[in-house]
């Protein structure tokens, strides 16, 4: 007897039920790991995130979130999170540090977000981890969980935390940082390229700050051998975020809890332009880090196991696109799990990630030499050309932030 084709619907979903969910391990709950255990859950996935602290501490300083990033946050019906305690800036804009002369200004509301398609965001890291793991349901997020060994067989990837326990999946993904043990295990020990910078960065409440506050744009101030970035942060822009970067090569310490001297920072920026030696001078803490590098990988997967952000592709902060790299291989890499067999998919969003990843990397790494160029002739050629752009013909200047601002993960 011929099965109707109600019935025969039926037992086809029937069938499916039966099928036992594909289970992702994740290592890492920072702002890549957070997004790829949300895209993974919206594709039906069963997620483990696992994370060695105890708790999300309000720790590290100020992310931009540009449109690329957004586009992925408003796929996984997350921006009304996010954007809760975000500034949305007025422009991108350049200035000279020492004289505080502006180079170019970009708007970005208007026409640039109508051009890149979403807006662009200010938000303290705190702010962006516990809007994206407040969003996560219970029982996802494991903190505390210190993962101390990883392994696979040819049908699951597995963790063995500190505490003894051992966990099993279907699939791995270190989201760990810079210092991954899961790139360590798919490609051995490799070796960071110190880039000859060390970074500060603080944050300061902009009462304390009196006449010489940032202007509310994401600003960067040029300068022999270092630069300074500035940005508001707080629905209301309500503090000033400052970062630093300077040359130098007797200091070579990884971390972002590192606190340094203010005195060392001040003579560091000796005569620059008193918005940037007022967020110094007011700063109750600042903290350094040496600013380190890595070569693009040759592979992010070995079977089960795959890498996301920063553990597959470190950022210079020379763009502010290494949170949003991630964010963008959250989204490629769970849209490539719900498609494809776990090799193939692993394989596919290796291919599709690896290009762009490189090409930010590379720009980020040029940004540092246009950001320090010495001497009036120099900064005159290079610069000069920004200034008429930017009052000339500013779509031209906007035109050369399209490959990366213009971008969306969404149609990968």
């Amino acid at each position: 007897m011929t099965c109707s084709p109600p019935f025969l619907l039926i037992k086809v979903l029937d069938l499916r039920r039966t099928q036992p969910m594909t289970r992702i391990l994740i290592i890492g709950a920072g702002i890549g790991g957070l997004t790829l255990a949300h895209a993974c859950l919206q594709n039906g996935f069963e997620v483990t995130l696992f994370e060695k602290a105890v708790s999300l501490e309000p720790v590290g300083a100020g992310i931009q979130i540009s449109p690329n990033a957004v586009k992925v946050l408003k796929g996984l019906d997350l921006f009304d999170y996010v954007s809760e305690n975000a500034f949305y800036p007025e422009a991108i804009e350049t200035r000279l540090g020492r004289s505080g002369r502006q180079i170019f200004s970009i708007d970005l509301k208007g026409k640039s977000q109508r051009r890149w398609g979403a807006p662009y965001l200010h938000i303290h890291r705190a702010d962006y981890i516990a809007a994206l793991s407040g969003a996560l349901p219970q029982g996802v997020l494991k903190l505390g969980a210190d993962v101390k060994h990883i392994d696979q067989t040819d049908t699951h990837a597995r963790v063995e935390l500190s505490s003894g326990e051992t966990i099993e999946g279907d699939i791995l993904i270190g989201a760990d940082g810079i210092h991954s043990v899961v790139r360590d295990y798919i490609c051995g020990e490799v070796a960071a390229d110190f880039t000859g910078n060390i970074a500060w960065r603080s944050v300061v409440p902009l009462e304390a700050l009196g006449g010489n506050i940032p202007p509310p744009t994401a600003c960067a101030w040029f300068g022999p051998g270092r630069h300074a970035v500035t940005y508001r942060l707080g629905a209301e822009g309500q503090f000033a975020n400052f970062v630093g970067v300077v040359e130098t090569d007797d200091w070579r310490e990884e971390g972002w809890s590192i606190e340094g001297q203010k005195g060392e920072a001040l003579e560091d920026f000796d005569g620059w332009d008193p918005v940037i030696t007022q967020l110094i001078e007011t700063s109750d803490k600042l903290y350094k880090w040496a600013l380190f590098d890595r070569p693009p990988l040759s592979k992010w997967h070995k079977g089960r196991v795959a890498l996301l952000g920063d553990a597959a592709h470190p950022m210079l902060p020379f763009l502010a696109q290494g949170a949003a790299m991630a964010v963008e291989d959250g989204w490629v890499l769970s849209q490539a799990l719900k498609s494809y067999p776990i090799e193939k998919a692993l394989t596919l969003y290796h291919m599709a990630r690896l290009p762009r990843t490189t090409k930010v990397q590379a720009a980020s790494r040029a940004n540092m030499k246009t950001f320090h160029i010495s001497g009036p002739l120099s900064q005159l050629s290079t610069y000069g050309p920004m200034w008429i752009g930017g009052r000339v013909l500013p779509s031209v200047i906007r035109s050369r932030f399209d490959w990366i601002y213009g971008y969306n993960a969404l149609s990968v």
